[in-house]
């Protein structure tokens, strides 16, 4: 029996929210083989997070080398990455011979549901190597609007914003979590192919609170259809509907912004 194995590179999220713990539920029950290297430790609870401890980078890539050079990697996921030095480490370990055709989602992780900044301004600027590399980068659209320091206000400026992303030399962006149509979400993939969305999926906002980790479960989605073979649409529509899911299953608990309930699609 063949598994997908995918290496996530992210924080630890201590509430099981978001972060590694999404993504290892995401990944299991997408079918994959979750493996980790862990850029942060932070303390948080649906209220928000109170302390950050990075690792530092050299046992960052430590994880790294463990995982590749025993197990293999089929795809990897990157969340929030802890530091500048973490981002340019990671960014050259994945350009070495025995992960550099092997397919990247990168979730350009920069505040958390809850408000709190989980990356400083030297991190968001070696944001660029990562999103060169990726397969996708998957930023909401606060983040779109950080990264190309325009503001967001109706779908032309999205297209805008990451069209220009992607001419500076980024990979495609799926813009995620634009809400311009009352009662609907909307998801624009743009490939670089002029400012128009290559593709675009929409579905009804669902009402909640307990939205914690949506980011992070849609780019482990992508990330394990990605290493499973599948297209990057149908990666993306299938993480879509699992995190719609979760959405729907979520247990309610803690007093915000809570986690969501990971679950089985098929």
């Amino acid at each position: 029996m063949t598994v997908t194995r995918i290496l996530i590179v992210a924080g630890s999220d201590s509430g099981g929210g978001a972060g590694i713990q999404a993504d290892i539920k995401t990944v299991t029950l997408l079918g994959g083989h979750a493996m980790t290297a862990i850029t942060a430790i932070t303390a948080q609870n649906t209220l928000g997070v109170t302390a950050v401890h990075a690792i530092p980078a050299d046992m960052v890539i430590a994880q790294i080398d463990a995982v590749a050079g025993d197990i293999g990697v089929d795809a990897v996921k990157i969340g929030m990455i802890g530091s500048a030095e973490i981002a340019e480490r990671v960014a050259e370990r994945l350009d070495q011979a025995d992960l550099a055709g092997v397919p990247l989602v990168f979730d350009p992780v920069m505040i958390a549901t809850s408000g709190s900044r989980l990356a400083d301004a030297a991190t968001i600027a070696a944001f660029g190597r990562l999103m060169r590399r990726a397969a996708v980068s998957t930023p909401n659209l606060d983040e779109l609007g950080a990264l190309s320091g325009a503001a967001l206000t109706d779908v032309a400026d999205v297209a805008g914003a990451a069209a220009g992303l992607i001419g500076k030399g980024s990979g495609p962006i799926l813009a995620t979590g634009s809400r311009f149509v009352p009662e609907e979400l909307t998801d624009l993939l743009f490939m670089g192919d002029g400012d128009v969305p290559s593709r675009r999926w929409s579905a009804g906002w669902i009402d909640t609170i307990h939205d914690h980790g949506t980011g992070c479960t849609l780019a482990s989605g992508i990330a394990t259809g990605l290493g499973q073979g599948l297209p990057l649409g149908d990666a993306i529509g299938r993480a879509r509907d699992f995190v719609r899911a979760a959405l729907l299953a979520a247990p309610g608990l803690g007093r915000g912004h809570g986690p969501m309930g990971h679950r089985s699609i098929d």
